[in-house]
This record gives structure tokens, C-alpha cells and sequence, in this order.
């Protein structure tokens, strides 16, 4: 089954949570806190395997969940950390955000990999908080919750060369003779319904090793494919990472001049910049017909196509197939020589660091919203939520530590210059605690 598009639930492991402990040992009087840090939660990863090919394998389970880090113990004993969730994709995956309006990464290369989610830190424990007037602390924090995203993973196929035309151009025809792909062929329309990735050999036809190329063709395209119409908008993204096009043209069907405008333009309606990439036009199944018939197809092209030079062939017989190949070789040299020229001068250039605003404060007060009695005062900020969710706040002492930090990042002086008074209540992500003059 080929799957090149899905979302998955992904939940980083929780920190574990730190210990209250006391040392109790024989002939050791007064024994001062010991009690242990919990472990990390495990982050979940997205890590590229070049021997993938689809996102099959992950279409059978939607929710994936690393393990958490082992609780802190005493005597100073630190828990585990958790072990790491790896997620294997094929190299050509692009990771969205839940509705696909923000990318979190482009994974394009051999073994390229990205931490998706973060493990939650350990909660420290009670040995941490001991000081010279409070020896005894009873509290420990909390292990932080791992972060929880819902991704929408998308593939798109990493070839050097895209095969494309009209339903039963011989697309599957000419990528199963000069690839190893083994596609579906048949006389009727879409017996293609997946993209077929294959490697050529240019050994068999004359040339180096240095010379193979990755080889895709697309499900046949028709007139309003970049709508969804046929199959054509399902798979169209596939060839946008290609460098360069073979567009099959049926020699047995008139009006070549058409049949090639139609496909020209779903590309550019589906994507400029694909309708702007380099191809070679390909006449095929010279095979069926007349000489007269050739020159009428490759006059009918000339008037739309900007390319000089038409590449007759027949897919069954293999006639006029290796001068195409050698073509592409040459082509592909070229483009590639030019995108490694384009990288250099890209990564000479400075690119500036942004820096959200939210990352520069300690906190935000996001509003104030009038109750019954009382007001309630929204706080957001990194470090404040991440405090709030590691600590016990049925603890005494652990809402003293929410109480101190108040004081000390300057929230209560904010909130007691919007006149916060007794009764009023903060709120901090889910939390809500009372405020305190």
C-alpha cells in the first residue's frame, strides 16, 4: 500500500518526578534531605532511512508516546532517563503542523533527523532545596509533561527525473525497460495509481555508474488535475523535487499540440515554479505509425513547445532509447552543477536570527477578565508554565516556590499596579491559584 500523507498524534515522555526523602541511618543523627532527581522523559525523533520509500508503515498506528523518565529515590539516587522514540521516514518527508499552515522540518537528506517533541526535565528533588533556615524541605518538584503535537507528515518522492503525460502515454511502459521499477501496464486508462521510483542503470546503455539517475513516473495526468480531478492532484507534488521532466507524448493520438498544452498547464496551475523546470519532450510509440504521421506530431509540437529538438522512441520495441537517456545524463549534470552553485552562494550569505518577542520575557500578562466577584489574571511565559507544571501545588511549601517566583520575576508588581486585590485569582496554562497580597 503506498501512503504519502498522514497525521500522527506524538507525545514526548514526562520527566520523572523528583523524591522526598530524609536519611535515615543508624548512628547518624538529624540526617538532612537526600532525596533524588527524577530521570528525563524520552523526546521522539524523526529520523530518515533511505530504504523507505512510502509512510505505509506508519499508517497503522496514529499515536505514537516515548516513555517517561523513572521517579527520583532516596539517597540521592537519580532515576532513569527514558530512552528515545525513534520514527523512521523516507528521505523527501515534509513535517507540518496539525492544518499544514507551519513547517517544522524538511527532512531531504540520508540520515538527517529532528527532535519532533521534547522529553519533560526531571523534577529535582528535596535535596535540593535545603538552605541554612529551612533544613528540612518537604517538597520536591514534579517531572515536566513531555510535549504532546499532532503532525501532519507529507512525502514528497525524491527522483532526479519525472516522468509525465496523458493516461496511457507509455509512462509505465518506458520506466519498466530502462529502470528496475516493475509498474502495472495494461491497455486501459490509470492502470498506474501510484508514483514508481526506479534506478537506472546506465551501464546497460553504454555509460558509467557515475551516470545513474532516479527515475519517477506520475499517474496520468487530464485537464483539471490540479482541482483533484483523475489522479493528477494527489501526486502532481511529487515531481516538484525533481530537476528535470520527461513529457511522454502519444504519437498514435492527434492533436499532439493539445494533448502537450494540457498537460503545461496543470503544472503551472498547480505550481508556477514546477511548470518553469526543465524537460524533454518525447514522442512515443513510433512504433504504430507512418513517417508521414511522425513529422505531422513533431510539426504539431513545434508550434507550442519551446525546445528545438523532439526525442522519437518506441517503449516496447526500445528504439531511439538510448540517445534520450545519454540526454538526460547531460542535462542532469548541468542542473545539478548549478544547484551546487546556488547552495554555495546561499550559505555565504548572512541569515539573520529572529528572535520572538515571547522569548526575550520572563512573562506576559495576556488579560484580565472580569468575574462575579472578583478578576481573574491570565499569565503566560516559558519558564512561569514551565514551573507551574513541575510543581505539587496541594503542597504548602510548593505554593510558597510559585509565591516566591511572583515576587522575584516581578508578576505580583505587575498585577498589584493593575489593582489586583484579595479574593482576585492567577491563572497560569491550566493552573489557578489565589492571589496573595
Amino acid at each position: 500500500m503506498f501512503c504519502d500523507e498522514l497525521k500522527l498524534k506524538l507525545t514526548a515522555g514526562n520527566g520523572g518526578n523528583g523524591c522526598i526523602s530524609f536519611r535515615r541511618e543508624a548512628h547518624v543523627p538529624r540526617g538532612g534531605p537526600d532525596g533524588g532527581d527524577g530521570g528525563r522523559g524520552g523526546d521522539i525523533i524523526l529520523r530518515v532511512n533511505r530504504n523507505l520509500n512510502t509512510l505505509s508503515h506508519l499508517s497503522f498506528k496514529k499515536i505514537y508516546k516515548a516513555e517517561s523518565g523513572q521517579y527520583g529515590m532516596g539517597t540521592k539516587k537519580h532515576g532513569k532517563d527514558a530512552e528515545d522514540l525513534t520514527i523512521e521516514v523516507p528521505k523527501g518527508t515534509v513535517v507540518f503542523n496539525e492544518d499544514k499552515s507551519v513547517i517544522y522540518a524538511d527532512l531531504n537528506n540520508e540520515g538527517e533527523e529532528i527532535i519532533i517533541a521534547k522529553g519533560g526535565k526531571g523534577g529535582l528533588g528535596n535535596q535540593h532545596f535545603a538552605t541554612a533556615t529551612h533544613q528540612t524541605p518537604r517538597f520536591a518538584e514534579k517531572g515536566e509533561p513531555g510535549e504532546e503535537k499532532f503532525v501532519t507528515l507529507e512525502l514528497k518522492l525524491v527522483a532526479d527525473v519525472g516522468i509525465i503525460g496523458l493516461p496511457s502515454a507509455g509512462k509505465s511502459t518506458l520506466i519498466s525497460v530502462i529502470s528496475n521499477a516493475r509498474p502495472k501496464i495494461a491497455a486501459y486508462h490509470f492502470t498506474t495509481l501510484e508514483p514508481n521510483l526506479g534506478v537506472v542503470a546506465m551501464e546497460k546503455f553504454g555509460g558509467t555508474p557515475y551516470d545513474n539517475f532516479v527515475v519517477e513516473d506520475i499517474p496520468g495526468l487530464i485537464e483539471g488535475a490540479h482541482r483533484g480531478k483523475g489522479l493528477g492532484h494527489k501526486f502532481l507534488k511529487h515531481i516538484t523535487r525533481t530537476n528535470l521532466l520527461i513529457h511522454i507524448i502519444d504519437g498514435y493520438l492527434e492533436r499532439a499540440d493539445m494533448n502537450y498544452k494540457t498537460i503545461r498547464n496543470e503544472l503551472k496551475k498547480y505550481d508556477k515554479e514546477l511548470s518553469e523546470k526543465e524537460e524533454i519532450i518525447v514522442v512515443n510509440k513510433i512504433d504504430l505509425i507512418s513517417d508521414e504521421t511522425i513529422e505531422k506530431r513533431l510539426k504539431e509540437i513545434k508550434k507550442v513547445a519551446k525546445t528545438a529538438k523532439v526525442f522519437l522512441i518506441s517503449g516496447l520495441t526500445r528504439e531511439g532509447l538510448k540517445p534520450l537517456l545519454f540526454e538526460v545524463v547531460k542535462k542532469l549534470i548541468k542542473l545539478k552543477a548549478a544547484h551546487r552553485k546556488q547552495e554555495a552562494i546561499s550559505k555565504k550569505k548572512t541569515i539573520p536570527i529572529l528572535h520572538p518577542h515571547l522569548d526575550k520575557t520572563k512573562y506576559i500578562l495576556t488579560k484580565i477578565e472580569p468575574l462575579k466577584d472578583h478578576k481573574l489574571f491570565h499569565i503566560s511565559g516559558k519558564r512561569i508554565e514551565q514551573l507551574i507544571s513541575m510543581t505539587d501545588l496541594k503542597n504548602q511549601e510548593g505554593l510558597e516556590r510559585i509565591y516566591h517566583y511572583f515576587e522575584k520575576s516581578g508578576i505580583k508588581k505587575e498585577i498589584d499596579r493593575k489593582k489586583a486585590k484579595l479574593g482576585d485569582y492567577v491563572r497560569i496554562k491550566d493552573q489557578t491559584i489565589p492571589y496573595r497580597p
